[in-house]
């Protein structure tokens, strides 16, 4: 079934390849939508397979909106974040 997540610190295309390029195995294709903020994704995913996607965002430094977060956590995750893009920039 598809579903839409909001998800923190996309902020380019770069970062919306790293996402689709890094999940596509594991989740297939993502579609990133870069004209909403905060910024969304969809994917066709069970409810079961849901914590693996949180995770496996907040490694990339993508983590999902609804997520509880500290302070230190929210920054670690906008550096990753940061290198995640740069990537996806020299990916596309």
């Amino acid at each position: 079934m598809k579903q839409t997540f909001e998800v923190l610190n996309i902020k380019c295309g770069g970062c919306a390849s790293t996402i689709k390029t890094k999940l596509f195995d594991a989740f297939g294709e993502i579609e990133v939508d870069l004209s909403k903020n905060p910024r969304e994704i969809t994917v066709d995913i069970t409810e079961e397979r849901v914590p693996e996607l949180k995770t496996a965002l907040k490694k990339l430094g993508y983590p999902m909106k609804s997520e509880q977060i500290g302070f230190v956590e929210a920054n670690t995750a906008k550096a990753k974040s940061i290198i995640s893009c740069a990537i996806g920039k020299m990916n596309q």
